[in-house]
């Protein structure tokens, strides 16, 4: 149980970046021209659902275990999907 402050910490921040990242998108009007906002979109429920069960982990005693490799796990989704995010958008600014 000594990681899921960490998770906690790391999910959220990098859930700010993952909606940076749409609304940037959004307000620059690509989000049509790259499927950069739908992974992200992604990324930001990963890191949400990390959040969520991170935070559990650190109020419940007997399941905490049970909530923290969950919210290790969706941490990892969401933190895969949000470099594939940064990678679709870097190659679709390139090829301009």
């Amino acid at each position: 149980m000594a990681r899921t402050h960490h998770i906690l910490n790391a999910a959220s921040n990098l859930l700010g970046i993952s909606l940076l990242l749409i609304a940037g998108l959004r307000i620059s009007d690509s989000g049509g021209k790259t499927m950069a906002d739908e992974i992200a979109w992604m990324s930001a429920a990963g890191f949400s659902i990390s959040c969520f069960f991170s935070y559990l982990a650190l109020r419940e005693g007997p399941r905490a275990e049970v909530y923290e490799a969950v919210a290790d796990r969706s941490f990892l989704v969401g933190l895969a999907t949000l470099v594939v995010a940064v990678g679709v958008l870097g190659m679709a600014t390139s090829l301009r």
